[in-house]
């Protein structure tokens, strides 16, 4: 994190905290998921920051940005990010988003397309109204209160069985993501979700979907929203499930890699 820069931006009536790796190239904002923080995108932020000025924001209840009573849906969060461009007085970036922060991206693409010079989603959450509903019921929320009651070394040993593999700093840097999490953030589950086929089919810019073989969007997804809108391209990252980027991180970031460097021409 040498010379990366952290700051707090006041945008739609709250604080967003973000980390900024800085510097005079194209702007770059990364939008991670339920649980995380804008630290979690270190890895790759590190893979990218020598030709992006890369943006990490913590999303609204989550890391160091504010906590507001109310407003946790995804237009709120959208509503967020379209405030923290127009605060930094950004020229328009390139914004890639996962899971939650995927849905978040393609809420921003959809509605304010001209803030935007392209678009990545990585594995994000576009659920039937069915899982949108099992998702609200699962005891998530409940698992969460009760690891808000643990230590950072207690979770930290709670994701090493889980994920025996990670590196002992991936695991450390989303367990203090964990316990950074408002119980507030969960909301965002509460469906409906906006539909995702309509924000896809609306979304007029370059924009490329990176999912696993076993998360949130299927081969069949991916192939319906090609044809809901053929400026859509996809990548299927094998050995990888929904979190995509730290399971293969080097082949997420080349996918990445590539498609900035192909729009940014």
């Amino acid at each position: 994190m040498t010379n990366w820069n952290t700051a707090i931006c006041e945008a739609n009536n709250i604080s967003i905290h973000y980390t900024r790796t800085g510097g005079n190239k194209p702007p770059l904002i990364l939008l991670h998921g339920l649980m995380t923080n804008g630290l979690c995108w270190t890895d790759l932020a590190h893979a990218l920051e020598n030709e992006y000025d890369v943006i990490m924001p913590d999303a609204r209840g989550h890391g160091r940005s504010g906590v507001p009573d109310y407003g946790y849906r995804y237009e709120d969060h959208a509503n967020d990010i379209a405030g923290l461009i127009n605060a930094l007085e950004l020229p328009p970036p390139f914004l890639l988003g996962h899971s939650m922060g995927g849905m978040t991206a393609a809420v921003v693409a959809s509605r304010k397309p001209n803030l935007l010079r392209g678009l990545i989603l990585a594995d994000p959450t576009f659920l039937s109204p069915k899982v949108q509903r099992e998702v609200r019921d699962s005891d998530v929320a409940d698992q969460h209160r009760k690891m808000l009651g643990l230590s950072l070394e207690e979770v930290v040993a709670a994701a090493r069985a889980r994920h025996p593999h990670r590196r002992q700093e991936t695991l450390e840097l989303f367990a203090r993501a964990r316990l950074q999490t408002s119980m507030s953030a969960f909301d965002v589950l509460t469906p409906p979700n906006p539909d995702y086929r309509q924000l896809m089919s609306g979304i007029d810019i370059p924009a490329l979907l990176l999912f696993g073989d076993k998360g949130v969007v299927t081969p069949t997804v991916a192939e319906e929203l090609q044809h809901l809108n053929p400026r859509l391209q996809v990548e299927q990252i094998p050995g990888a499930g929904h979190s995509l980027h730290i399971d293969q991180p080097d082949h997420f970031a080349a996918a990445v890699k590539r498609f900035l460097e192909h729009t940014g021409k």
